[in-house]
């Protein structure tokens, strides 16, 4: 398939693969692709930049923090071959926004309805803390991307670090962000608007292991965002 016939974010996240713009991250993706973890030694990890995934005419906007040395900096795919994504994508599943409830690899046929997962850090960072320098340099990533999911009217934002670099990108592409900023909580809302469009921020608690064995996220907590967003969407 040509560019000229693909969606433009799709074309977008083509570029992203590319990118090599932060040489601490690159050392480390590249680094963990070569040295894998034990349990996957017999696989071939991704080691780059971990593009976006999902449905182009999405309304639903996923944003979570960035890959996983060993999940998608392994697969290839967002939130795909670890717990997080274990979490995700079944509580996606069971809100209609994906076809299936677990997501394994990039070739499992999981494909997303009305929905898009991304992240503001495309690299996987060590001990899972990208600098500010790397959040700042791959803002344009998201921020490009946004201005291309044209159709996008609801975001559920993953933890604060995504909170925070999410409202980053939209008070850089000029949208009038209120004074004090939009706190982040689990189920925390914010009415927005920007470049003649309204867009809804649902915040949840990352689906990380440190959330979800403690019990800070449940189940039913996670439900309750999806079914937040599904009725923001619908209603």
């Amino acid at each position: 398939m040509s560019h000229e016939s693909k969606h433009p974010a799709v074309v977008l996240q083509e570029q992203v693969v590319s990118c090599r713009a932060c040489p601490r991250l690159v050392a480390w993706r590249e680094t963990v692709a070569e040295e894998k973890r034990a349990a996957f030694q017999d696989e071939e990890y991704w080691g780059r930049p971990v593009p976006g995934f999902g449905d182009p005419d999405a309304r639903l906007l996923v944003v979570g923090l960035a890959p996983a040395a060993h999940g998608a900096n392994r697969t290839g795919r967002m939130f795909t071959g670890d717990r997080s994504g274990d979490w995700l994508y079944a509580a996606m599943h069971r809100a209609g926004f994906a076809s299936q409830p677990t997501s394994e690899h990039r070739g499992d046929d999981l494909a997303l309805s009305d929905a898009w997962v991304t992240a503001p850090v495309r690299c996987a960072p060590p001990k899972n803390r990208p600098k500010p320098r790397e959040r700042d340099a791959c803002a344009d990533w998201l921020s490009r991307e946004f201005a291309l999911l044209e159709r996008v009217r609801v975001a559920v934002i993953l933890g604060g670090y995504g909170w925070t670099a999410f409202l980053r990108v939209l008070h850089g592409r000029g949208w009038d962000l209120p004074r004090p900023r939009p706190s982040f909580g689990h189920l925390a809302r914010s009415s927005l608007a920007g470049e003649g469009r309204a867009l809804e921020l649902v915040g949840s608690y990352h689906p990380s292991q440190q959330n979800t064995f403690t019990g800070t996220l449940t189940e039913e907590m996670f439900d309750e965002v999806w079914t937040t967003a599904r009725e923001l969407l619908d209603g």
